[in-house]
């Protein structure tokens, strides 16, 4: 009568505060008449909508305009992510495959117990259905980010595109490849654009939009179904898995193993930002730049 909607009492609480109020009835009662009205348990659904930047629309069309004009050159599209982070170990993996018994692994995620962490960093080339995974094993920063880029580049794109003097990037708004990440224009200039002398143009999907990059739903969803419910016991293994991810479109995947150690915290001064060939586009500039080969001097 009070107008309640919704109560988190059980039904025998239920029917325990209706006993005080002088009402007789079980519980049992209580569910059936709950279940008439329309009530059951449920869980909070994500529904609500923080509203979406007026300009993300823009932002979507402008990347279908690159893709199309790139794609019309031959030049290289490519969808840039970090895959989640695994631990290496004997740990439980989501997902179920068929066996006689399943197989055991640690009762509890914990990191002392892991060979250590593996960071699966994905570079999906959207024209030829082609992934490629280095899989590091210190922190996911900038400078790993564009060894990725550069592994990629020596391993397979320079024979796949031999004549390209320009790519096209598409990336999430956060983590090492943030569009305000200066270490990473920074790392993209000094170790890409200038050692190759190849010109990148970078588009970054709207915040909460990164489900959009094609690198999501066409490499590392295909990862995950490959590998779900196998433990990834060893770098061994996750290589393995990675290397036999395929699908009926044509998908390959290559991947390769990086130790090297990466450093947190990198610090680019505002005469290291002014020094880079970096070229806003008049298009939401905040999302939309280039960066081509710096010329060097005598």
């Amino acid at each position: 009568m009070t107008g309640l909607k919704w109560t988190h009492r059980t039904t025998r609480k239920i029917a325990r505060e209706l006993f005080r109020a002088g009402v007789r009835v079980s519980h049992n009662t209580i569910a059936r008449i709950l279940r008439s009205l329309g009530f059951s348990l449920r869980v909070n659904s994500k529904k609500l909508k923080r509203g979406s930047p007026r300009t993300r629309n823009r932002q979507f069309e402008y990347i279908a305009t690159l893709r199309e004009a790139f794609k019309q050159e031959g030049l290289p599209v490519l969808s840039i992510d970090t895959k989640k982070k695994e631990l290496v170990g004997q740990f439980k993996n989501p997902g179920a495959v068929w066996a006689t018994t399943p197989t055991l692994v640690n009762d509890h995620d914990f990191r002392s117990d892991a060979h250590g962490l593996a960071v699966p960093y994905g570079i999906y080339d959207t024209l030829a259905n082609r992934g490629h995974l280095v899989v590091g094993t210190s922190h996911d920063t900038p400078a790993f980010a564009v060894d990725c880029l550069v592994d990629w580049w020596l391993r397979h794109g320079r024979a796949r595109y031999p004549a390209a003097d320009h790519l096209l990037i598409l990336a999430d708004n956060g983590g090492s490849n943030s569009s305000r990440c200066r270490a990473w224009k920074l790392q993209l200039q000094t170790r890409f654009c200038d050692r190759f002398e190849i010109a990148i143009t970078l588009a970054h999907y709207p915040p909460g939009t990164s489900k959009w990059n094609p690198i999501e739903h066409r490499l590392f969803s295909e990862i995950s179904k490959n590998w779900a419910g196998c433990p990834l016991d060893s770098f061994d293994t996750i290589l393995n898995y990675l290397r036999k991810t395929r699908t009926e479109t044509g998908l390959k995947v290559t991947a390769s193993l990086s130790r090297r150690v990466y450093e947190t915290g990198e610090i680019v001064t505002p005469k290291q930002m002014a020094s880079l060939n970096l070229q806003l586009s008049e298009i939401l500039p905040d999302w939309n730049y280039s960066l081509f080969p710096r010329k060097a001097t005598a």
